[in-house]
């Protein structure tokens, strides 16, 4: 074992008296932690195409950008405009949005021109903004994170307003695991959404807690009933906000006059069984047809135990040999421009042909 704490032995045969587990990384595990950071990533960017700007799509759900070096206004730019047309400006990470026209080159910014589309003269009627495009979020409007705040707490988003809440300000005095909800509706769109209070009365998670209402996920979205299925009951309390049970969107009523208080209160993605976070994450998930780690696990699969050995030692080497190169970063407070990763591994290269000629030369 190396002082780094990765393991050289063979890493398809770990034991116990190879090394303290406690204190080690393998190449299995680096693969793995590559294969939640893969599937992490591909969650938060869906189906978002990182060379094309999204414009021309309309207004869809997609990750985005604000660009405060460009604009004083809110704007938002989508995945391929923030690395194409304002690489090295100061970028807030906005995850995903609904129905959002990329605004890049728009009279909003002062250079107006998208370099991956044309000039655009108008700006985008239907794109609605709120604080986070300041980099602002929940109701106390504070930055996330929050250099201030000695206590950090979880943000949760809201289904519908889409803002970001910390769980000590939704009004709530028990906030249930992440596992155990499929979404979350804050206080104010309860209040402003008056009718979801009915749904909550036997959807929330906390009711479900209660009574064990089972949830159909697999119910017909675009059916069509004449009855109305809104419940009648409601809760003690309408204060809070709502956490609720997976396939709860389901279950929301489609008779004709109950599409009609979604269309008069903007809430009909509500029905829309593509709107959900989950939905997009799970495309994004499905673009993905074979993992990192899937393809070093094969890769390893066809090495024999010696060719395991040498291809851990290459591994450790270059880590090593990274974590000396970026120290002078860190120690400068430099930011390691996409240039020096390149530099590292040219440099990296080089010393791989150096050893090769040396070893054929002696043989």
């Amino acid at each position: 074992m190396s002082d780094s704490g990765f393991n050289l032995v063979d890493p398809l045969a770990r034991s116990d008296e190879d090394f303290d587990e406690s204190n080690t990384l393998t190449m299995i595990d680096v693969l793995k932690e590559e294969k939640e950071l893969e599937e992490d990533c591909n969650a938060v960017l869906g189906a978002s195409d990182d060379q094309n700007c999204t414009y021309n799509k309309g207004y869809i759900r997609q990750a985005l950008y604000a660009c405060k070096t460009c604009t004083q206004s809110r704007a938002a730019i989508c995945l391929a405009c923030s690395l194409h047309c304002h690489e090295g400006h100061e970028l807030i990470e906005l995850y995903t949005k609904r129905l959002v026209k990329c605004d890049c080159g728009n009279p909003l910014f002062v250079d107006k021109k998208c370099k991956l589309d044309i000039f655009r003269k108008e700006l985008n009627a239907e794109n609605k903004y709120n604080h986070n495009y300041e980099g602002l979020y929940c109701i106390c409007k504070r930055p996330y994170p929050d250099e201030a705040d000695p206590n950090p707490d979880d943000m949760i988003q809201c289904c519908i307003c889409e803002d970001w809440y910390h769980s000590k300000h939704l009004g709530l005095k028990t906030i249930p695991e992440g596992d155990d909800y499929s979404e979350m509706t804050c206080a104010s769109c309860m209040k402003s959404h008056d009718f979801l209070w009915k749904y909550a009365s036997i959807l929330s998670v906390l009711k479900k807690k209660e009574t064990e209402t089972k949830v159909d996920e697999h119910v017909d979205v675009e059916e069509i009933k004449t009855e109305c299925s809104l419940p009648k009951e409601e809760p003690s309390s309408k204060e809070g906000s709502c956490f609720w049970v997976g396939g709860w969107r389901h279950k929301l009523c489609k008779c004709l006059n109950c599409k009609k208080l979604y269309n008069d209160e903007g809430v009909s993605y509500l029905i829309d069984p593509l709107d959900s976070v989950e939905s997009y994450e799970e495309a994004g998930k499905a673009k993905l047809k074979e993992s990192q780690y899937e393809k070093g696990m094969k890769a390893l699969s066809s090495l024999n135990h010696v060719q395991q050995v040498n291809a851990i030692e290459g591994f450790n080497e270059m880590k090593d040999n990274l974590k000396q190169y970026l120290k002078k970063f860190a120690e400068t407070k430099k930011v390691v421009r996409e240039e020096d990763i390149k530099e590292f591994f040219s440099e990296m290269n080089a010393q791989k042909r150096r050893k090769t000629e040396v070893s054929t030369f002696y043989q």
